[in-house]
């Protein structure tokens, strides 16, 4: 893409950015600029550019804004000791954003633009990575969305698509410490054809009552079951999952109707490398249930961009509970790999680092 750049003339003061890097919190502060481009059927993707970040102006009979029809993806950019700045898989991201595009009926953008995007954004407004003290990075947010002002349910013949960036601090502070589940019984996230599979705003929002219920019941997170049978264990409400057993394999619910995260995959390679065999299966609330119980199942834990990896700790429904695993072990060993190689801190033998700057 030829990519044109107007720099914000009253970009945040270096003071002010430092009181920000200092505790960032997730998402609520937006770095100087943003980039857009468009698409029409006429012209494809068109008007490429990086400006100063701010507000949308948008038709109220907008398509995205009835229909939801939109897509977006999570990313970070990591600072490294000696100042160079890097992101994780983003040719994954791009190729996932593509899925996603085509379930909802969007034109694809080619990979190698998806991530020149992401890294011109990020090398324009490189002074918003914060160093690496405390796992903070640079939150990196592209996204699409139906910009056609009609009202009618077709697909969009105006796209926009941006990527906004976001400093990021810990997602855990004090410490990771394992997270309390509760099983919804009464809500599903996505069935057998739909869009369970696409990084889409509609699955997250689905999400939400269930999410209601499990903190009303003390707990961090909801778990999800499958919508046909409700017995088999899908996701959390933005987290996949895995489950370690006593003679050292891993078993991860199979894909499908859950989002393929490229934490989720990345683990899977690592842990083959660690030497423990990865499973991909339907995995059942009985067989979590019985695991725990009898000790075969020694170790759970979630993963995410932003958390990055978690241990679970207990399951709990109503009239029920199941204990916390006896152990962490596995788990802090995969998430401390997986951390050193995003941060420059160990080999990367894999390959999925990428430079930005």
């Amino acid at each position: 893409m030829q990519i044109s750049t107007t720099h914000n003339a009253q970009p945040v003061t270096d003071a002010r950015l430092a009181e920000i890097l200092a505790n960032p919190g997730f998402g609520q502060y937006f770095t100087d600029h943003m980039f857009t481009v468009e698409w029409t059927p006429a012209e494809g993707w068109h008007d490429a550019r990086i400006t100063p970040y701010g507000p949308l102006t948008l038709d109220p009979a907008t398509a995205v804004l009835h229909y939801a029809q939109e897509t977006f993806e999570g990313m970070k950019a990591y600072r490294h000791e000696d100042g160079s700045i890097w992101s994780f898989r983003p040719e994954e991201n791009a190729a996932r954003m593509a899925r996603s595009s085509k379930r909802l009926a969007f034109p694809v953008l080619d990979e190698a633009d998806f991530v020149q995007a992401v890294d011109e954004l990020v090398a324009v407004d490189q002074r918003w990575v914060p160093d690496s003290t405390g796992e903070k990075s640079l939150y990196v947010r592209p996204f699409m969305i139906a910009t056609e002002k009609f009202l009618g349910v077709r697909p969009s013949q105006h796209v926009t698509f941006m990527v906004i960036a976001s400093p990021a601090g810990a997602y855990f502070k004090g410490g990771v410490k394992p997270v309390t589940l509760w099983l919804t019984e009464e809500y599903t996230r996505a069935g057998r054809g739909g869009m369970g599979a696409a990084k889409t705003g509609g699955n997250y929002a689905s999400s939400l009552v269930a999410q209601q219920e499990a903190s009303a019941h003390g707990c961090d997170q909801v778990v999800f079951l499958d919508a046909q049978e409700g017995k088999y264990v899908e996701e959390l409400g933005g987290m996949n999952m895995y489950f370690v057993f006593d003679d050292g394999h891993i078993v991860t619910p199979a894909t499908g109707t859950i989002l393929e995260g490229i934490t989720r995959s990345s683990i899977i390679e690592l842990a083959g490398k660690l030497g423990h065999q990865v499973e991909e299966r339907r995995f059942s609330i009985d067989e979590w249930r019985e695991g725990v119980t009898s000790g075969r199942i020694t170790e759970i834990f979630a993963c995410g961009t932003a958390a990055v990896v978690t241990p679970v700790g207990s399951l709990k429904w109503e009239g029920g509970e199941v204990p916390a695993p006896v152990g962490t072990e596995l788990t802090m060993k995969v998430r401390q790999a997986l951390v050193d190689i995003q941060y420059g801190r160990a080999e990367d033998a894999f390959g999925w680092m990428h430079r930005i700057v």
